[in-house]
């Protein structure tokens, strides 16, 4: 579904009817109408709605489990954070939360075999590390020069230089020119906050994702 799609269906969801939803769009971005949104702003309309709890708890899960068995743990928001960078960086097909248990339990990571990874400390920093070194595999920078600015320590930043480099290999110099674009800032801004980098993870992805075949 798309982003407008996503949109409108957890308006309609919630029960918002149009001039509702219309107010709070111009609220959140200045426009009332969706059609007039950057992806951006689409994407902060849409965060912004499911974050508030709009969309219906009887709405079709997208994290492939059923409600008496809840993907829950100290560990999961880390694991999941991860897991939809892979997906962003076309490393993996499925962003669901149960292919993220699939592959802790799906023994490729050594000495896992239940969901008390969700819980443990050895076994959550086991599937986090095991993430961490795909991401890495996927071109994802995990150093730090010294010394160094602190936005370049973000997560979001080295995922979303890694996603650049796949979807323009020489353009690294553009790298700063596409992120702030994409925000609608001026191009000298740096430090990010993680809500802005997670905004540019996610439309990087959508074009890695379009990529044929082979090269994302």
């Amino acid at each position: 579904m798309s982003l407008v799609g996503r949109i409108h269906a957890a308006a309609k969801q919630a029960g918002l009817d149009d001039d509702t939803r219309r107010a709070k769009c111009m609220v959140l971005v200045g426009k009332p109408s969706t059609k007039d949104m950057t992806d951006a702003e689409l994407w902060k309309v849409l965060q912004t709605f499911e974050n508030e709890g709009y969309a219906s708890r009887k709405s079709p899960r997208v994290d492939g489990r059923t409600r008496k068995s809840p993907f829950t743990g100290k560990y999961v928001p880390k694991m999941r954070a991860l897991w939809i960078a892979l997906y962003n960086l076309g490393a993996i097909a499925d962003r669901r939360d149960s292919a993220i248990e699939s592959f802790a339990l799906g023994h490729q990571v050594k000495g896992i075999d239940d969901v008390r990874f969700i819980h443990a400390h050895s076994d959550g920093q086991s599937v986090i590390e095991a993430m961490k070194a795909m991401l890495a595999r996927h071109g994802v920078d995990w150093a730090d020069r010294k010394p160094c600015p602190v936005w370049e320590t973000r997560h979001g930043y080295k995922i979303a230089r890694a996603q650049w480099a796949k979807l323009s290999p020489n353009g690294s110099r553009d790298f700063w020119k596409v992120v702030t674009d994409l925000l609608d800032l001026d191009e000298t801004v740096r430090d990010l906050t993680d809500e802005q980098w997670i905004t540019v993870m996610n439309l990087l992805g959508q074009r890695i994702r379009k990529m044929p075949k082979g090269r994302a």
